[in-house]
């Protein structure tokens, strides 16, 4: 049973980018400068995703669903992922604005196997960043993203600075989770061919990897953009350092 849990807690990681839910570094959280760069948001879609993990010799199937909405000066993003027997793992949203630094959470919500939801709230007025569950506060200082919203900030970014975005080069941000916040950092490993679902075949698509600092035992998250595809996600990796890992591989795009 406790492989079940930890598999569970690991598998959630599934969800689309929420999926960047179990990732932390330490730093100084409360000093992160604004990011002002250019983008441009992917058009509207369904994603759905095949799940694929293992934990201690444990192996769990499944399958994640997102739902991707902008327009209007506004967005969402619903995402959730399920696995037979426990069913629905995990449920995670964002929702907020699009600004001059691309998209603006307003909630951040999170509810995972078995536990009750929390969310993140981003009050504009106030310019501060709090907590259902814990008294941690943080300023906005403009870019900031939450667990859900930070991989659609990266395409809409890697969308508009396509002659930049190449092998080698570093895109920094301020994510904010469930409980706290944190800076990271995404470095863009270089085109590789990735082997999506068979209604899609093989992808063209940039490798791009977030790893943790030295030292740190956190999981690493490596994500395959297609620009063929609008710069969908094809393809999530997350490994954390005994090698167990979470994948989640794209099986359809529904453009809406």
């Amino acid at each position: 049973m406790n492989k079940i849990w930890k598999l569970a807690g690991l598998a959630g990681l599934g969800t689309l980018l929420a999926a960047t839910m179990a990732l932390r570094d330490a730093g100084a959280a409360d000093d992160h400068p604004a990011q002002l760069r250019p983008f441009k948001l992917p058009p509207s879609a369904d994603l759905a995703y095949s799940i694929s993990a293992r934990q201690r010799g444990f192996t769990l199937n499944g399958e994640a669903s997102l739902v991707w909405r902008q327009g209007d000066g506004k967005y969402t993003i619903n995402t959730d992922s399920r696995v037979a027997m426990l069913g629905k793992l995990t449920e995670n949203r964002s929702q907020g604005t699009i600004d001059s630094f691309g998209l603006a959470p307003v909630e951040y919500y999170d509810k995972r196997f078995r536990k009750d939801p929390v969310t993140a709230t981003f009050d504009r007025e106030a310019k501060s960043i709090s907590f259902s569950d814990g008294k941690q506060t943080y300023p906005i200082k403009g870019g900031e993203q939450d667990r859900v919203s930070i991989s659609w900030q990266l395409i809409g970014v890697a969308r508009a600075a396509k002659d930049k975005f190449k092998p080698g080069s570093t895109w920094d941000f301020f994510v904010v989770g469930p409980h706290d916040a944190d800076p990271w950092t995404f470095r863009v490993i270089g085109r590789e061919k990735v082997q999506a679902g068979a209604a899609i075949g093989t992808v063209d698509t940039i490798h791009v990897l977030r790893e943790p600092p030295p030292g740190s035992k956190d999981q690493t998250l490596d994500i395959w953009l297609a620009p063929s595809l609008e710069w969908y996600p094809v393809k999530l990796r997350f490994v954390d350092n005994e090698r167990d890992y979470v994948e989640q591989t794209l099986e359809k795009i529904t453009r809406r």
